[in-house]
């Protein structure tokens, strides 16, 4: 499942949910809806996936635009299948591209 959210007044972010609710990934901030729509089918069309290891050995999966750039993170995973499980999910929940 796929959202996007209003943060405060903050702006706007999407969030690529597992599904029993669980956030798989929340975007960086957004000033309007309509760019974290935009930055959403860009990563949907392509989407790269960076594996990283936080200072407390935690794995966690960055989704990056066409740029490089940062555009998601993951929440911390326990295991390094765990993270592999994660973007396996990810990738079809983007390729579902529904909105809720």
């Amino acid at each position: 499942m796929i959202q996007i959210l209003k943060v405060d007044k903050k702006g706007y972010r999407f969030c690529v949910k597992s599904r029993s609710g669980n956030p798989l990934l929340e975007s960086e901030l957004f000033d309007t809806k309509e760019q974290a729509e935009g930055m959403l089918k860009v990563v949907q069309a392509n989407p790269i996936f960076e594996r990283k290891t936080n200072h407390e050995g935690k794995f966690l999966i960055y989704l990056k635009g066409n740029d490089g750039k940062k555009i998601a993170e993951s929440k911390p995973y326990s295991s390094e299948a765990g993270m592999e499980n994660g973007i396996k999910n990810v990738k079809t929940f983007l390729s579902q591209s529904s909105l809720t």
